[in-house]
């Protein structure tokens, strides 16, 4: 029996309509969610995001204000612009495109962005609270992930989640948000030995390598929930995942497909921590 697919799509349209009408209700108060997007350079894959990001805030009726900076701004002047926006009470949420040229320091720029306007919870305050399971910004892929898993009901308590992949942006996040949620956690990397042995136990398998179609059916577990994060494309311009879908469609019992699964939820989580970030602002 084919898996269910768990359509990020479909979710991301329904919160985003729940988020549309709450920002109305907000502008009553007077209250409008600002969100500022710093991009440096013209690598195409970012201006896709970041537009992609700017065009879900005009959806929900949010405020945004988009920088583009030239790929030779230096670091003092990028870090002058996060200041601006950190003193500039009509924005809520700051997000600094990532990838950054080599000579600025991401984690600079990161730890430059106050704690109460950082979206994409990168700052080392917000990953210190997430890992105690305190109130805070938690990155927006992982949360995605998160939220997908709890709108289909799918139980975490007790489950072993194996993770593949352990960047700062996904893997070690996510790891930590199952084992939050009473997961037993097991992270897999690029020095792991038996890899197959490992992620076939995985009653929840999250995949965040960037490898195409790297994990077939032979490695996952039968009945799995499987969470493919990797978005590539391949040599005919079509985009896969990090998982073999249509390998393993028919031994997992949940899938993720790619596009539509994480990625529509990655962009709405950032709204959702926009909106929050407003709300805690005028103690709403």
């Amino acid at each position: 029996m084919a898996a269910v697919l768990l359509n990020g799509k479909e979710l991301a349209e329904k919160k985003q309509a729940e988020m549309k009408s709450e920002v109305e209700h907000l502008a009553d108060k007077g209250i409008v969610p600002g969100l500022a997007v710093i991009i440096v350079g013209a690598n195409p894959a970012s201006q896709t995001y970041v537009r992609s990001k700017v065009k879900a805030c005009e959806k929900v009726g949010m405020h945004s204000v988009l920088v583009e900076l030239p790929e030779t701004v230096t670091e003092e002047e990028l870090l002058d612009q996060v200041e601006k926006f950190n003193k500039d009470n009509s924005i809520h949420g700051i997000l600094v495109q990532l990838p950054l040229p080599d000579h600025i320091s991401e984690q600079k720029v990161i730890e430059t962005i106050i704690p109460e306007k950082d979206v994409d919870g990168f700052h080392p305050v917000n990953v210190g609270k997430m890992m105690l399971g305190q109130e805070c910004f938690i990155s927006c892929t992982p949360y995605g992930i998160l939220e997908l898993i709890k709108a289909y009901e799918l139980p975490m308590e007790g489950k072993h989640v194996v993770v593949v992949g352990r960047s700062n942006i996904v893997g070690k996040p996510v790891g930590q948000l199952m084992l939050n949620e009473n997961a037993t956690v097991t992270y897999c990397h690029s020095k792991t030995e038996n890899l197959k042995e490992i992620t076939s136990q995985g009653d929840i398998l999250i995949v965040a390598v960037g490898r195409p179609k790297m994990i077939g059916k032979d490695m996952v577990k039968e009945g799995a929930v499987v969470i493919d994060v990797g978005i590539n494309r391949m040599e005919d311009g079509k985009l896969c995942g990090d998982v073999d879908f249509e390998d393993c469609l028919e031994k997992a019992s949940y899938i993720t497909p790619v596009p539509k699964g994480v990625g529509p939820m990655t962009i709405t989580m950032l709204l959702a921590n926009t909106i929050q970030s407003a709300k805690r602002a005028y103690s709403i």
